[in-house]
């Protein structure tokens, strides 16, 4: 399938840096084209990738104490800079800059919380069990995941259960569950909790927003919950209110 969509703006999208009736109109088009689909799902692993990659090679406070002694004293050490060829010295600078953005680094959770809704969203098979039945959905996770949860009755209300999968945060195996309000998608994601996700997501309750997203966010019984989707907050917050219901 042709498709004259520029593929600097799928970046853009994912990096929250389009204005919101632009990115309204690109994830539109996402959802009825294949081939961009594919090429921000494929964005959305390699930046996971690196996230995932870059706590590895945080500086010590050892090498940080050495990084700043030698940059101290620019007086006395300046005659030695003027001897390095211009080629050697800028060489230097562009290692530097690169080494900063590999070793300084921090991933941005709440960045790979909407990766995660972004990627189920662009995904062919968005989810793993395809059902609308709470009690076909709730016993597929068991054996998949080390936890248990209760899925809401949507029966009667304005949101429809579309399925679930297993998803994987932090090395954290989860559930991922796809919630239909009209014509948006929204991602309830749980997880256990911990310390770490605790730290991470500490924040006054209610609904708030990443990127072009609306998020909610909370703890109850050892679970970290997580409800995201481009839908207006007032339906994120219902279906908070339904799981914090069902799971109290």
């Amino acid at each position: 399938m042709d498709c004259d969509q520029n593929p600097v703006a799928l970046g853009a999208y994912l990096d929250d840096e389009l204005h919101a009736s632009e990115a309204a109109a690109l994830r539109e088009h996402i959802g009825g084209c294949p081939k961009c689909a594919t090429e921000i799902a494929e964005l959305v692993r390699i930046k996971r990738g690196f996230r995932a990659v870059g706590p590895r090679f945080a500086p010590s406070p050892e090498f940080r104490r050495r990084v700043e002694q030698q940059i101290s004293y620019p007086s006395r050490r300046f005659w030695r800079l003027q001897l390095i060829p211009a080629a050697v010295f800028a060489a230097a600078v562009l290692l530097v800059v690169i080494a900063s953005a590999l070793f300084l680094h921090r991933p941005n959770d709440f960045a790979e919380i909407a990766d995660l809704h972004v990627n189920a969203l662009a995904s062919a098979n968005p989810v793993d069990v395809v059902s609308t039945d709470r009690h076909t959905v709730k016993p597929w996770f068991q054996g998949r995941i080390p936890f248990s949860f209760n899925v809401p009755e949507f029966a009667g209300t304005e949101f429809t259960l579309l399925g679930g999968r297993v998803i994987y945060f932090h090395q954290r195996p989860g559930a991922q569950l796809i919630v239909a309000v009209r014509q948006h998608k929204i991602s309830v994601l749980i997880f256990q909790a911990g310390p770490e996700l605790d730290r991470s997501f500490a924040f006054p309750e209610g609904v708030g927003h990443h990127n072009t997203f609306s998020i909610d966010t909370w703890q109850s019984q050892g679970l970290r919950y997580f409800v995201i989707g481009d839908a207006d907050p007032s339906a994120i917050g219902k279906l908070s209110t339904t799981f914090k219901a069902a799971n109290p």
